[in-house]
């Protein structure tokens, strides 16, 4: 038995057993053929990296390529689950969430807003 960052138990790959609850009722919907590319943990960048050009030479002065300082890491949203409805053919991002409180879920906030900001994407909580 493994625990993440907020001490929930890993179960069958997903990061807590609501999660792999989840999991199983989906699969259960494209076995139906409700739903169909059920994907798991897919990244969407909220903010790409910001880099910094600087002048390159060499030792006897002769220019190079520009080179590039990293400033800023991106900013990634992993969704839990994305999935296409089949009758309509919408495009489902769905996050599961335990506890709605918190420094972690305050963090999600943000992210669900440049989610539909960036992307148009509503996120759906489970």
């Amino acid at each position: 038995m493994t625990y993440n960052k907020y001490n929930n138990i890993k179960t069958n790959g997903c990061d807590s057993r609501k999660e792999a609850r989840r999991l199983a009722q989906l699969r259960l919907l494209e076995k139906a053929g409700e739903i169909c590319n059920l994907r798991q943990q897919v990244k969407y960048v909220l903010i790409p990296a910001q880099y910094e050009t600087y002048p390159r030479f060499s030792k006897n002065g002769k220019r190079l390529k520009d080179g590039q300082k990293l400033i800023e890491r991106k900013v990634e949203y992993v969704a839990d689950f994305v999935y296409t409805i089949t009758e309509t053919g919408e495009n489902i991002v769905e996050d599961v969430k335990g506890c709605k409180k918190g420094a972690g879920y305050e963090l999600f906030k943000v992210k669900r807003k440049l989610m539909l900001a960036v992307h148009s994407i509503r996120i759906k909580e489970v």
